[in-house]
């Protein structure tokens, strides 16, 4: 009703300037029945008044779709009004649905395209990266050549697997399982796959998580969180001959997972803006194989999971990562 009174208002008020200027012609040629005139305006205006009404009434549900917010185009309705300017609407509103749906669906096959495509390029390059290893693993390992050969070919290792995991990303919930997983298990299983990187950059890990912990979510996501926090914690602690701390506690109706660092540390100004993706701050300038998309995965990948991250982080003290996950929540792909 509001787009309707609106629309007329303009229309109204040249109907009754016109009315008036009618009135005021007969004044100035002499004619003065009041009665008689005002008898002609309000007739005028009687039939304006049945106008409006008719042209609401058979415009009614057209101003009311105008009016109301449309969700989505699913809720997108013919009307069943027969006004030529109603029946103009529905016929350029399917128009434009299917242009959409047609953009959408070629979007779509595109982007399926190209996760297949990332697939079978990262399983590709496993093959060479796996017979490289095996390679210098064969020879002799105190040769700090074949030593930085092993070492450079698990970075390239972890970045297929981020690869390959942020192409999996918006097909999430067609690759995730929840199980009730151990945290030290998980905890376990990321430290060994870091061993190595560990060892070359002279860091230590320690697991203080007690064997029966365990929370609602699935493994294999869990883990490669864990190795994308662990891996900064690692790059960022480098040379300190400190530990990195993986921890879990249960709090009230939460489990939190926490990964302590005593490296670089986070300024104060990146704090707010390290989970956006390719965002390396300020360490990014000394720390050369930063890439600003570990911690933006992490929490894109436990949001998707439905648990949380936070972060607290002082220069030149260490960082902490936290990742809270509920004990009575059943998870929820966002």
């Amino acid at each position: 009703m509001k787009l309707f009174l609106r629309e007329h208002l303009a229309l109204t008020l040249w109907t009754l300037a016109e009315l008036l200027v009618v009135v005021l012609v007969f004044w100035y040629d002499g004619y003065d029945h009041w009665l008689t005139a005002l008898y002609a305006v309000l007739l005028g205006l009687f039939f304006y008044a049945g106008y409006l009404t008719f042209r609401y009434t058979t415009h009614r549900i057209f101003y009311y779709r105008l009016s109301r917010r449309m969700e989505s185009m699913k809720e997108f309705v013919p009307s069943p009004e027969n006004a030529p300017l109603s029946r103009a609407l529905d016929d350029l509103m399917d128009a434009q649905y299917g242009h959409y749906h047609a953009l959408l669906q070629s979007y779509e096959l595109k982007q399926k395209e190209h996760l297949t495509f990332m697939n079978q390029w990262v399983h590709q390059m496993k093959t060479p990266l796996s017979v490289i290893e095996m390679t210098a693993h064969d020879e002799d390992e105190d040769d700090p050549r074949f030593r930085s050969i092993t070492e450079e070919a698990d970075q390239i290792r972890r970045g297929l697997e981020m690869v390959l995991y942020a192409a999996r990303l918006d097909a999430f919930e067609q690759d995730f399982s929840v199980e009730p997983v151990l945290l030290r298990d998980v905890a376990g299983e990321a430290v060994h796959e870091l061993k190595r990187f560990f060892i070359r950059n002279h860091v230590y890990p320690e697991i203080l998580i007690e064997p029966d912990l365990s929370v609602q979510s699935d493994a294999k996501w869990l883990r490669f969180v864990l190795l994308q926090v662990l891996s900064n914690a690692i790059k960022y602690s480098s040379g300190s001959g400190e530990k990195v701390t993986i921890r879990a506690c249960a709090l009230d109706k939460s489990i939190i997972l926490e990964v302590l660092d005593r490296g670089a540390g986070i300024p104060k100004a990146d704090l707010q803006r390290v989970f956006r993706p390719f965002y390396t701050g300020e360490n990014g300038r000394f720390f050369k194989e930063s890439t600003g998309m570990g911690l933006y995965l992490a929490k894109e990948v436990l949001t998707k999971l439905g648990h949380r991250i936070e972060l607290e982080s002082a220069v030149g003290e260490g960082t902490l990562v936290r990742i809270i996950c509920s004990r009575e929540h059943d998870i929820v792909v966002r």
